[in-house]
């Protein structure tokens, strides 16, 4: 049977009539749910201030704190939940002036259609990217500035370049004139002033490799880098501004092959007057040297004593490396079995404060903590430690206090500010959080370790609440990604920060839920997070999906027999996997946004292209990775899936085609298998609105307490 929702249809957050709660509601779905959630953490380059954006059920507004008090002040005047994004935050030098981007999916895997923005609101009148100033000081209203992203202020010179139509552009700060167009072959972004910012430094993407360009003015030729067939990204300006540090990676092309390949890549320096460039450091070529792929990845950067830091994954971790900008030997200075994760530069580019999930408590590899390091030698000393999560350190410019973003199993994320030097934390804008959130109620998640049938270890966060029947309906709930670490606390990403607010809510309907931190997830090592025969080549995290469930069978105070699954993104993929392999075990499940087919995505083995013949690649070699493919597909196991499911997408998802939820449910009513769904128009894969979360959280819990909660007896 079909249902579809629209958004304009209100669902109800408790389960039926016809079914009995399993326990009294100790909160609603709407409590729980109605935390701010802060992003964008950002320090002045002067004056001992930082930003942030704060998302209030949907309504985002700019917040400025100043040292020494960090009283938060509001900036911007919005108050609708519109699902316009703000991001790009950037101060001028002098910490007056905030420039910020307005609107868009900056989450999104490609563009939509023609590059229109989102528009979740189904408004008739098509919404904009636009950059946009505000007074740090507050009382003055924004002013739009140009339509575009990715903006860079030079200060000295008072303009803004930014990026449009993947073109360059710059504005002065004011707007009093528009913008002009620097002109470049192929498309061009990240652009970067000199510290004198007479000079722009930006990437001038040629498809199979690029350049840095750097730009002066429009009646002087634009000057390239030691261009060569390579990839070169992430520009760098020196503090003296004469050089320019890079990344480059292989161009595209070689030997095609079925297999991975090695993702080398090294660190350049180049001059800004000659243009001629040496490398200062360069990765091995084997498979464990890519770039980590982790969510507050630091870019290379210059730091003090001519040295250059970045993130580097030799020793099977993300951990952060210095090495003299002339080139040399590289300095490991975090190491142990832990990643690195959000990192920044002290203001005299002397030391380097960073978060990783490790400390004095062995479940502290389930949490983030803040150290500080200096650039040059591998002495990190701790920040904080404890029971909380604490991510995206900013130092303030006089280099006394650092401020985060912090969280703990009860406490939802706000910023917390503490001296650098050494002392007590203190959360800002407590005030925020509503009075009847119900931080008190919440259950700590409990830290289980289990392995799955190859032998991996994996991690999980048991969610149960202390009353309840003595055997419960249990839930499995897997996480999207896949590169991402649920922990024992509210998550530093607003997604899971959702779902863990879901998550509390249905242990407190008395089900048990497991969060299974999966390989190819991050936090517990290189083999973990790159294991042979994952996704489309094997879909091997599934065992550590059907070792979760084995775990929860094996409890006491589990019901086998009423146990389901949920998850989004890639998380819908494992959900739909378990629920067509076994639906002996998984008597239901929500799929939310799940990736249903692996043929849909580009290149080989997907699309048995005839370019691959005569490279030693056989046609069976194709059919052989097709056939793979297929089969690590949930479309495969439609055959033998027979629980009922409930399927959400928003139909402007730009991670996940749409068609993956549309054909998927034709394939199961084919089947005969019990499908719902439900459709948000005009919304994309990480939902703009706080209405479209509210909704899907609610038909989440729904389907779910009246799928396991048992029939009142008359």
């Amino acid at each position: 049977m079909k249902r579809i929702f629209f958004m304009a249809v209100a669902i109800a957050c408790a389960a039926p009539a016809a079914y009995t709660q399993s326990a009294p509601p100790s909160f609603t779905l709407e409590q729980v749910m109605s935390y701010p959630f802060p992003e964008n953490l950002i320090a002045a380059p002067s004056g001992a201030r930082v930003a942030w954006t704060f998302n209030e059920r949907g309504v985002r507004n700019i917040y400025v704190a100043d040292a020494p008090d960090f009283t938060p002040r509001q900036v911007t005047p919005y108050d609708a939940d519109d699902g316009q994004e703000l991001t790009g935050l950037a101060f001028t030098e002098d910490g007056s002036t905030i420039v910020y981007v307005r609107g868009g999916d900056h989450g999104s895997n490609w563009p939509a259609e023609g590059n229109l923005m989102p528009d979740p609101t189904s408004s008739p009148v098509q919404p904009k990217l636009q950059i946009w100033t505000v007074a740090a000081a507050g009382g003055g209203a924004p002013r739009m500035i140009a339509e575009g992203d990715q903006p860079a202020i030079s200060s000295k010179t008072s303009r803004i370049a930014f990026t449009r139509d993947r073109r360059i552009w710059i504005v002065p700060v004011d707007g009093s004139k528009p913008p002009e167009a620097v002109f470049a072959r192929g498309t061009s972004e990240a652009p970067v002033w000199s510290p004198d910012g007479r000079t722009l430094a930006f990437v001038s993407d040629r498809e199979d490799h690029s350049f840095i360009a750097l730009f002066t003015s429009i009646d002087q030729p634009l000057r390239y880098l030691a261009p060569s067939t390579s990839r070169d990204s992430d520009p760098a300006w020196s503090p003296d501004g004469t050089r320019v540090l890079f990344v480059r990676r292989p161009g595209a092309g070689g030997v095609p092959t079925l297999e991975p390949r090695p993702q080398p890549w090294s660190v350049w320096v180049a001059d800004a007057s000659t243009g001629r460039g040496h490398e200062a450091w360069h990765s091995g070529n084997g498979m464990m040297d890519g770039a980590p792929n982790i969510a507050g990845n630091m870019p290379p950067s210059w730091a003090a004593r001519d040295r250059i830091v970045f993130m580097g994954y030799q020793d099977g971790w993300p951990h952060l490396y210095s090495v003299p900008a002339a080139g040399g030997s590289a300095t490991l200075l975090t190491p142990g079995h832990f990643m690195v994760e959000h990192a920044a530069l002290t203001h005299d580019r002397t030391a380097i404060v960073y978060s990783a999930n490790t400390g004095r408590d062995p479940l502290d590899v389930d949490r983030r903590h803040l150290f500080r390091v200096p650039v040059d030698s591998a002495s990190p000393q701790p920040l904080t430690s404890g029971s909380t999560i604490d991510w995206s350190p900013v130092v303030t410019s006089d280099d006394r206090f650092i401020v985060y973003l912090q969280s703990d199993a009860q406490h939802t994320p706000l910023p917390a500010v503490q001296p650098l030097a050494g002392g007590a934390a203190r959360r800002l804008a407590d005030d925020h959080v509503p009075a009847n959130f119900p931080s008190a109620q919440l259950v700590t998640p409990q830290q289980v370790v289990f392995r799955s049938s190859d032998g991996v270890e994996v991690h999980g966060q048991l969610f149960k609440s202390s009353s309840g029947p003595a055997r419960r309906a249990a839930l499995v709930y897997v996480h999207g990604g896949p590169p991402r670490q649920m922990l024992l606390g509210w998550h530093y990403m607003g997604y899971y920060s959702h779902d863990y607010a879901v998550n509390q809510y249905l242990a407190s309907r008395g089900f048990i839920v497991l969060s299974v931190n999966y390989r190819l997830g991050i936090g517990y090592g290189y083999e973990f997070h790159r294991p042979e025969k994952a996704g489309a080549r094997g879909a091997s995290e599934y065992l550590d999906v059907l070792a979760g469930a084995h775990y929860l069978q094996g409890r006491d105070d589990v019901d086998a027999k009423r146990m389901g699954i949920w998850g989004g993104s890639y998380g819908g993929f494992l959900t739909a996997l378990a629920l067509g392999r076994n639906s002996d075990i998984f008597a239901a499940g929500v799929d939310i946004h799940g990736v249903h087919n692996w043929d849909w995505r580009p290149g080989p083995p997907a699309n048995l292209k005839p370019a691959f013949m005569g490279d030693g690649i056989t046609v069976d070699d194709l059919r052989r990775a097709a056939q793979v493919t297929y089969e690590s597909s949930p479309i495969s196991a439609v055959k033998t899936w027979t629980s009922p499911v409930l399927l959400i997408q928003g139909d402007d998802d730009r991670n996940v085609d749409f068609h993956q939820t549309v054909d998927l449910e034709q394939r199961l009513r084919e089947k005969g298998v019990k499908v719902e769904s439900i459709v948000i128009p005009d919304d994309i894969h990480d939902f703009l609105r706080f209405h479209s979360w509210e909704a899907v959280s609610a038909a989440v819990t729904s389907y779910l307490e009246r799928t396991f909660t048992p029939v009142r007896q008359p």
